[in-house]
């Protein structure tokens, strides 16, 4: 985080020059004082256009190399300017020919008008052309922005067999126009701002009039107009600036990649926070049932994807459980495992040197390094890496008695059904931590100490003013039609509770249309 006195001198003062004067009539002098704040910048390009039909109207226009389309500029502002014949009584007037120009010889759709230094150094770095005209105390801001984009691809962390394949990317308009075409409503709306003092990156939040929660929707922009930062390069800043209980692991703001599922959650009454420069958006508020959703589980057949679902859910508790319980069960419980399975468990550690714990806590970390390297480096070697390292170390320290055969099965176990959960990753990784600490020094006691302790957190948390754990527990049978279970379409006529209060019905309920 930044002084903001030192944030706002850097946006009021460039190269130390300041923004706060109003532009100059004279082309030549506007061009240096341009000059001189993009001093030592070699994208910075001037060209000087006079009409072929009179040399006395000198123009300027002023871009960004790399970021405008240039057959646009040639097309749309150079060409018209310099082959128009202008009437002598247009001459005698700057203001005049200035608004000839503007509305009758640029061709491009959007052109305006600005007397301010500031906004014209805005809309050069923000890729837009501006056009100036010798004696005229003003410019023209050109939108012809045309720099290259990444294509629209299905995203990696998000995959799905069946629906939609397209995926957001690094444009904000592309975006925005992605959700626009599945919601063709004008009660979508879009409201930009800018964020960071330096960076000034481009803001959007999103969200259905009719459907969001006002107050919901006032407590972001609140929360966004405090942000106090320099630079903003991705979502993933505004949900740790923004969001409730910055000290819990888990998540309190969600994320994707994909346009279906954003505007899926609009449709519920949430909201959909954008940013220039990166694919992720932001949706609020998260409950914690949505970690076990995916978009997927919305074009299946619903018994199927509830059986997904409460797979995911299990998964969850066995990464975090498996370990746990084994020390527990071998270090203090061994009455509580069979005979033999317990003779097998003490055959094979005793050679090991290390307490179980120290078992746990070596090969838990040994795979945590094999996942963190295979999604590192390169995809096309990342899975072999993963998989042939874990095989290989494992049999290794066993062969080598660092560690028993149990606890290779233990860790192995623990590491897959982590990978059914990816949002959880990371709290299921210091939950697991935490819970086998707890157990070393109490036993299973320790363990449902432990559980209760985080279920405690869970129900405390809140996102945006909404529980949580909502639907969890819920005694009306409409909240829990979509949280570890999907209820069918026709079923789920009502939007989620408290998100949706400002309209709770979907559709009309009723049941499956049938063969008459």
């Amino acid at each position: 985080m930044h002084n903001t006195d030192a944030a706002g001198n850097g946006s009021s003062k460039v190269s130390g020059l300041s923004l706060s004067r109003p532009l100059n009539t004279s082309l030549d002098e506007t061009l240096a004082l341009v000059r001189g704040i993009f001093r030592n910048d070699g994208t910075l390009k001037v060209r000087f256009i006079e009409n072929t039909h009179d040399m006395r109207i000198r123009c300027g226009l002023i871009y960004v190399e790399g970021m405008i389309d240039q057959e646009l500029v040639q097309n749309g502002v150079i060409g018209p300017v310099m082959a128009w014949e202008f009437k002598e009584e247009e001459k005698l007037d700057c203001t005049v020919l200035m608004e000839k120009i503007r509305k009758q010889i640029i061709t491009v759709s959007e052109v305006t008008h600005t007397s301010s230094l500031t906004e014209l150094v805005t809309a050069i770095v923000g890729g837009q052309a501006v056009f100036l005209l010798d004696g005229y105390a003003g410019a023209l801001q050109v939108s012809v922005q045309g720099w290259e984009t990444r294509a629209i691809e299905e995203p990696t962390t998000e995959k799905t067999v069946r629906g939609p394949r397209e995926g957001f990317n690094e444009s904000l308009l592309v975006n925005l126009t992605l959700i626009r075409r599945r919601v063709l409503n004008p009660d979508l709306k879009f409201v930009f701002s800018e964020i960071g003092t330096r960076s000034k990156t481009q803001t959007c939040i999103c969200y259905m009039e009719s459907l969001a929660s006002p107050d919901i929707l006032k407590e972001l922009q609140e929360r966004l107009g405090r942000v106090d930062i320099d630079h903003l390069l991705d979502t993933g800043y505004l949900a740790e600036l923004v969001r409730d209980e910055p000290y819990s692991p888990f998540d309190m703001i969600g994320s994707t990649e994909r346009p279906d599922s954003v505007v899926s959650k609009l449709m519920e009454g949430r909201i959909a926070v954008l940013i220039e420069g990166t694919p992720f958006a932001l949706t609020l508020p998260y409950v914690f049932v949505e970690n076990f959703q995916s978009g997927e589980d919305y074009y299946i057949n619903y018994y199927f994807a509830s059986f997904n679902r409460l797979l995911r859910v299990l998964g969850a508790l066995m990464s975090i459980s498996i370990p746990a319980l084994y020390v527990a069960l071998v270090t203090y419980s061994q009455e509580m495992v069979p005979t033999l399975l317990l003779l097998s468990i003490a055959t094979a550690r005793m050679s090991v040197p290390f307490p179980t714990v120290v078992e746990a806590l070596l090969m838990l970390t040994i795979f945590e390094i094999l996942r963190e390297a295979g999604a590192r480096i390169p995809a096309s070697i990342g899975q072999a890496v993963s998989i042939v390292g874990a095989l290989v170390l494992g049999q290794a320290a066993v062969d080598a008695r660092i560690v028993s055969a149990p606890m290779v099965i233990v860790v192995g176990l623990t590491g897959i059904t982590t990978l059914l959960n990816p949002r959880l990753t990371g709290p299921l990784i210091i939950v697991r931590l935490l819970l086998l600490v707890i157990t070393f020094f109490l036993g299973l006691y320790g363990y449902f100490f432990g559980l209760l302790g985080l279920v405690i957190h869970l129900m405390s948390l809140r996102s945006f003013g909404v529980p949580y754990m909502l639907g969890v527990g819920s005694i009306r049978p409409q909240d829990i039609k979509d949280t570890a279970i999907r209820a069918p379409w026709w079923d789920m006529y009502l939007r989620p509770a408290i998100i949706g209060v400002r309209n709770m019905r979907r559709k009309p309920a009723r049941k499956p249309v049938k063969r008459p």
